[in-house]
């Protein structure tokens, strides 16, 4: 019976400690949606890129301090994306969300590896 046991136990660490699946990892990476509080205590480190993807006059009318405007309407948005650094952590926001999840997607594609999208865009920042 113990050894039965023992075995078990063995077995379920053995499988425990597999190395993930590409799928599971893939979960694990590199998009976050952070709430507010978790997105503020992150964008204050120096070493990050804080994007807003609005318009132009949505980022006239208010932003995050430090914020960089990278349209994500705009027909160059991949080009202007480029330029980034996909070393460092990049922090994204939109009006609500939509956007900065599309953009994110768009910036793993292009093999960022750090993406923080602030989760209910510029309107939970506000608020």
């Amino acid at each position: 019976m113990k050894k039965n046991l023992v075995l078990i136990f063995l077995f379920g660490a053995i499988i425990a400690c597999k190395a993930p699946t590409k799928e599971l990892a893939e979960v694990i990476e590199t998009i976050q949606i952070l709430d507010k509080a978790a997105f503020e205590s992150g964008i204050t480190n120096s070493d990050i890129q804080l994007i807003d993807v609005r318009t132009p006059n949505e980022y006239e009318e208010g932003h995050i301090d430090n914020a960089t405007l990278i349209d994500f309407l705009a027909d160059n948005f991949k080009d202007k994306v480029q330029s980034l650094d996909k070393n460092k952590p990049v922090y994204l926001y939109c009006r609500s969300g939509g956007r900065s999840g599309r953009a994110s997607k768009i910036l793993k594609e292009l093999g960022f590896i750090e993406i923080y999208d602030l989760k209910g865009g510029y309107m939970a920042w506000n608020k």
